[in-house]
């Protein structure tokens, strides 16, 4: 029937919603509908669909249209806290956009190592307003504008919200989509060799210089005679492959990254090569969504340039996609810092990506394995077997770190034929990969790669998973590096400071220490309570620097403060002692410094300060003084310097509160705003128990929770009598 224009009738789109009950896939190609729809409706290029794995924080591609899948092999699976748009985009449940070459090379780094090529992408989250079924990206060519039209917008949010919507019936039936088959322009059957009309083969066919055609996956549908001349390879052996897998010497992934940058970009791209022995070679390539038209010619100005230089044909390459995986992987183990930094990307970037849902990572330390960490495992017994095992037992891990050699065990069958004297608890996992981590050529552990079901390794995946492993070994060397030199600056840093404050009769104490969080995490920040009688004494001092240089002469200028306290030195004398000290240890670092004497009976201090912060008085009443104290130059500057004393009242009840420039010093920020902001949160919460202030004090800081510098907090609380 007809509606009186002379359109046949509309079909109704399919529903998932018409679909009978049962958990069955969705009926129709939903997900490459919707796809192909929103592509069109914005004049995208290309694009995918995510869907979320039913019981894991993992993004699933469904499916693509407009590139080859093989571009985008190392996010076929990705964990949701990897660091790329379409997870970003899911996540977070917002629109990303990325305006070009730039702006991922800045913002997606990983990304932009792998598809090095000018192209704009924007990733909508498929989400409902209770559950995230997973996400979507489209991409433009390179000359799309840097910023996103309102149109655009609108559409790719609208058309995300109708296939969530469509995603949520089909859950609620338990009907849950399935993968789809990627939506690639094909030849059409039967002309290969022709290009339409005979005329037209023949003008082709008469040119002075090679044409081909390449589908999206970089097949060759049509050569004339003149290509099959200056590549030196007949015809029918062209059509079907892809240059680079027939012709020997185009055997190289740059070639082949010149068709994929052709691809992306949509832009015209261009390249030279050299046909053995001397022959330079000009490739034009004209991209359009549906393929490539490639021109070919002699590139006589490059080869009169070069000389006609032979060169040796080019070894076989690695396929693209596994030094792609490769580099994305590495770019992720880049960012690890310590042990559990490279066991959580491991487990967030590697695992997803090469399909393990388990692993365990071991070190080899004094002739046994030790358990490093794991994911994936319910039972910890499981993992616990590994620890403590002497290197000489035979098993999978300590055979894999002993020889070098990666175990690859496809069945449980498998690995039981091969070591049927394992002991512990058996896992549920089917196969597993055993990755010797061999570093600086020397052996630092073992990653365990375990599958839910029985998994071949094929020959280029094992390839892929022992580089990675090597991969894996270098981060892990540096992190464990890390983890010894941290531990030791904290051993450090906690004997340099006092293990416990022993304030005198009639005083409260309480008093806290942060690391930069740059650099070792030890610094020169210190603070200390000297019970000597009838008066003890306070003191807090940054020396500058946070390395083991600042911390060592930190403990000097410390065990001097004590040294001089103790013989019975007044608070101004102490202070000029600490200066000549410093002086004469000849370094050139300066320290700050704050010394005070403590009288509670009489209910004052009396202090000295040399450059430092001035502290701050919460009276009985609950106000607050920022008390501008006399002082004088930093330590360690002039050794004739003095530095005045000035006497403070500290009536029961008071606090004062020293602290070091950490707590209050960040970029950006107006020091005397942070003084206020410090004072007001004293007045509000100075009746608190002494240590939950500190606490209070130093999580409310900014200053401290961005910890450029380190920070020190010395509180003291005058006490009522009795």
């Amino acid at each position: 029937m007809s509606d009186g224009t002379g359109a046949p009738p509309a079909q109704p789109e399919p529903d998932v919603g018409e679909q009978p009950a049962g958990d069955t896939p969705v009926g129709g190609p939903l997900l490459s509908l919707a796809l192909a729809g929103i592509m069109e409706q914005v004049k995208a290029h290309s694009g995918a669909v995510y869907l979320m794995a039913a019981d894991e924080p993992v993004l699933e591609m469904a499916v693509m249209t407009g590139l080859p899948r093989a571009f985008v092999a190392p996010w076929e699976r990705i964990g949701l806290s990897t660091p790329i748009p379409v997870a970003d985009a899911a996540r977070e449940r917002r629109l990303v956009w990325v305006g070009g070459e730039e702006d991922m090379a800045r913002r997606y780094p990983r990304v932009a190592v792998v598809l090095p090529y000018p192209f704009a992408l924007a990733a909508v989250p498929l989400a409902t307003a209770d559950t995230v079924y997973g996400a979507m990206f489209v991409t433009w060519p390179g000359a799309h504008p840097t910023v996103l039209s309102d149109r655009e917008r609108d559409a790719l949010t609208a058309a995300a919200e109708r296939l969530a919507i469509r995603l949520e019936r089909a859950a609620r039936q338990h009907r849950a989509p399935r993968p789809e088959p990627d939506l690639l322009a094909t030849p059409s059957a039967g002309v290969a060799g022709t290009l339409g009309t005979v005329e037209a083969t023949r003008m082709v066919g008469r040119l002075p210089y090679g044409l081909a055609s390449l589908d999206l996956h970089g097949r060759v549908c049509f050569a004339n005679a003149a290509a099959a001349e200056l590549l030196d390879v007949p015809v029918d052996e062209l059509l079907g492959a892809q240059p680079w897998a027939s012709v020997p010497w185009l055997n190289d992934p740059m070639y082949e990254d010149r068709y994929r940058a052709a691809l992306i970009s949509q832009q015209v791209t261009s390249f030279v090569a050299l046909k053995p022995p001397g022959d330079w070679l000009s490739f034009r390539l004209y991209p359009s969504t549906s393929g490539l038209t490639v021109r070919i010619s002699r590139a006589r100005a490059v080869a009169e340039m070069m000389g006609a230089a032979p060169r040796a044909d080019a070894a076989a390459a690695p396929r693209l996609v596994t030094i792609s995986q490769v580099l994305s992987l590495a770019g992720a183990l880049t960012e690890a810092v310590g042990v559990q930094d490279v066991l959580q990307l491991v487990a967030d970037e590697v695992a997803p990506a090469v399909g393990s849902q388990a692993l365990v990572i071991l070190g080899s330390r004094g002739g046994r394995l030790h358990v490093l960490g794991h994911r994936g495992y319910e039972d910890p017994h499981v993992v616990e077997r590994f620890d403590g095992l002497p290197l000489a037992e035979r098993t999978p891990g300590t055979h894999v770190l002993n020889t070098g050699v990666p175990g690859f065990f496809e069945s449980r069958q498998q690995l039981e034929r091969l070591y049927p004297d394992r002991h512990g608890p058996v896992d549920a996992f089917a196969a597993w990969a055993y990755l010797p981590l061999i570093a600086s050529g020397r052996p630092v552990g073992t990653c365990v790669l375990a599958y839910a079901e029985p998994h071949v390794f094929a020959a280029d995946e094992r390839a892929v998973l022992t580089s990675l492993g090597g991969l894996i070994a270098q981060a892990l060397e540096r992190a464990l590096l890390y983890d010894a030199k941290n531990q030791l600056a904290h051993g450090l840093q906690a004997a340099l400071l006092p293990h416990s404050l022993i304030p005198p009769s009639g005083i409260e104490a309480a008093a806290r220490y942060l690391p930069a969080m740059h650099g070792m995490e030890i610094g020169g920040d210190f603070y200390d309570l000297v019970p000597t009688r009838p008066l003890a004494a306070a003191v807090i001092g940054d020396v500058q620097g946070h390395n083991v240089t600042a911390a060592g002469l930190m403990g000097q200028i410390r065990t001097g403060v004590r040294a001089f306290t103790t013989v019975g030195q007044a608070p101004e004398e102490v202070m000029r002692s600490t200066n000549r000290l410093l002086i004469d240890f000849g370094s050139d670092l300066f320290a700050s410094c704050l010394y005070l004497r403590l009288d509670p009976e009489r209910g004052r201090a009396v202090m000295a300060r040399a450059g430092h912060p001035p502290p701050l008085l919460r009276r009985p009443d609950g106000r607050v003084k920022v008390l501008d104290l006399a002082g004088g130059p930093l330590l360690g500057i002039d050794a004739g310097a003095t530095y005045p004393t000035t006497e403070v009242s500290l009536a029961p009840g008071s606090v004062l509160a020293l602290y070091t420039d950490g707590l209050v010093e960040s970029p950006g920020v107006d020091i005397e705003d942070t003084l206020v902001d410090l004072g007001e949160l004293l007045a509000e919460s100075g009746d608190q128990p002494l240590d939950r202030l500190a606490d209070t004090l130093v999580r409310h800081s900014a200053a401290a929770q961005e910890r450029v510098d380190d920070v020190a907090v010395l509180l003291l609380r005058a006490l009522p009598d009795g």
